[in-house]
């Protein structure tokens, strides 16, 4: 590749990727993912490897904060810390994050996380006596942007080494 060109696409490259890892970037990243898969891997930090899958409900106006449905039968019902695992749909974001988790007993924002999918798990509808709504009140993240841009992943390809760039793409923020 003639020097020109090469300068050219490191100088994209690196408008495009987080190379100084920008906290807030890379939350905005996370928070735009989430909401286009928000599927997680949750559990209760007492019980490590009972973790099960749940869909996370997202508030732009709240994002220190999600909210799950389960059944009060389930152990995530006994609330307290909690741990969610997160990869994007185009693997190109993951995260790890801390929360809390309480019971929601606002009735305005059952409503307003309510939708048919919510609906197809509790035959009783919002009344069912088995629903549960959690709060997850969310602490500190980590979030790791695999995306490492053509350059890297080109040089990655033909068995270059990338680890160098690694830290520049993975920030510990708080949520």
């Amino acid at each position: 590749m003639p020097g020109t060109a090469r300068s050219a696409l490191q100088r994209r490259n690196k408008a495009m990727h987080h190379n100084e890892a920008d906290p807030e970037e890379l939350k905005q990243k996370f928070w735009k993912a989430l909401a286009d898969s928000p599927f997680v891997f949750l559990e209760r930090k007492a019980e490590p490897g009972e973790g099960v899958v749940m869909t996370a409900k997202l508030d732009p106006d709240a994002n220190s904060a999600i909210w799950f449905f389960t059944q009060r039968s389930n152990s995530l019902a006994q609330m307290g810390e909690a741990v969610c695992t997160f990869a994007s749909k185009g693997h190109d974001v993951f995260a790890r994050f801390d929360g809390r988790l309480s019971e929601e007993t606002s009735r305005e924002r059952l409503d307003k996380e309510w939708d048919r999918i919510t609906a197809a798990w509790f035959d009783g509808g919002k009344d069912d006596p088995n629903l549960l709504m959690l709060r997850m009140d969310l602490g500190e993240a980590q979030i790791w942007d695999s995306d490492l841009g053509l350059y890297y992943n080109t040089k990655m390809i033909l068995g270059g080494d990338v680890r160098d760039q690694m830290p520049k793409h993975t920030a510990e923020v708080q949520l």
